[in-house]
């Protein structure tokens, strides 16, 4: 298909954002636009980021990509760690030389505040390392009920939505920098240039079948041996990495801490709950334009969903 001509800067074109819980096949519908389009992807699973984690976050083979370019993706080793606040910069860079070129630039990932910080006003504070780490320090000696009832105190809004350690650390890092609630960096919905959002969604058995499936099917591909081959590249330091999906599992099984059955089936289980977690999180979302995965015109209505918002500036 021939590129479409480099649009007016005050008429850009949408930036489509495809997303939804895993394993509903938002990279399919992904190559199907950009091949109807000719558009180009742009990652937005965080754990796609990393080179070499391939079978476990069913990163898409570079062969089966069909020539279509895919940004973000592979250029983390599993030693090191990213921010939102970074990858707004390079998601916006890459949409930003998509569009330049006169390519749809094509949004595809679960990684649900990923999603929000490369298309929607969304500002990032900064860090102070010494803050972070007494605050660090604090939770692993007082425990977290105390970081909590403080969080409480200054930020009741984030206080009643997160109650990980993580986060409550940063939300009280944030405060402290700033003088602001952490919540108050999460403003209404805004998209910082026309977007379309697409979610797939489906029957919740045929999901968790697909997904238990998945798994075993990573299994059969060597996952095992994938994480085995990224422990000398660092995977036991990398403070992410290691926690994704099915690599903590098998860690254990590769320390004789577990078994293969039983890590598959610990991975089928927390890759069930992050996907109840990522519809939460996107159903949220108002604008998301929400299609069955099975439905037989899925990618001619999605499709259209864009021609539309091609049609109209500031959608």
């Amino acid at each position: 298909m021939s590129a479409h001509p480099v649009q007016h800067p005050d008429s850009p074109l949408p930036v489509v954002a495809i997303v939804g819980p895993t394993g509903s096949g938002k990279s399919e519908l992904a190559l199907q636009l950009a091949e109807h389009f000719d558009g180009e992807a742009v990652n937005a699973d965080s754990m796609q980021f990393y080179r070499g984690m391939d079978i476990g976050t069913a990163k898409l083979p570079v062969a089966e990509r069909r020539g279509i370019p895919h940004h973000l993706m592979d250029f983390l080793s599993v030693r090191e760690d990213t921010t939102v606040a970074s990858f707004q910069d390079l998601a916006r860079a890459a949409i930003s030389d998509i569009r330049s070129r006169g390519k749809l630039p094509i949004l595809v990932g679960g990684s649900g505040l990923y999603v929000r910080a490369a298309i929607d006003v969304l500002e990032f504070p900064g860090t102070d390392p010494a803050i972070r780490a007494q605050l660090e320090n604090e939770l692993e000696n007082s425990g977290l009920s105390i970081l909590m009832a403080r969080l409480q105190e200054v930020d009741p809004v984030s206080a009643a939505r997160i109650g990980d350690g993580k986060r409550v650390v940063r939300a009280l890092e944030v405060h402290q920098i700033t003088g602001r609630p952490f919540s108050s960096f999460m403003p209404e919905r805004d998209y910082v240039s026309p977007t379309v959002q697409i979610g797939l969604n489906g029957d919740r058995a045929e999901l968790h079948e697909r997904l238990a499936a998945r798994v075993h099917t990573m299994v059969e591909q060597g996952l095992e041996h994938e994480v085995q081959s990224l422990i000398p590249e660092g995977l036991r330091e990398g403070r992410t990495a290691q926690k994704a999906l099915g690599y903590q599992q098998f860690l254990r099984v590769i320390d004789g801490e577990s078994t293969v059955k039983n890590a598959s089936e610990e991975t089928i289980v927390a890759t069930r709950q992050f996907a109840r977690r990522q519809l939460t999180w996107f159903r949220a979302d108002p604008r998301v334009n929400w299609l069955n995965w099975s439905q037989r015109d899925l990618s001619a209505t999605a499709a259209a969903l864009v021609s539309q918002a091609k049609g109209t500036p500031g959608t």
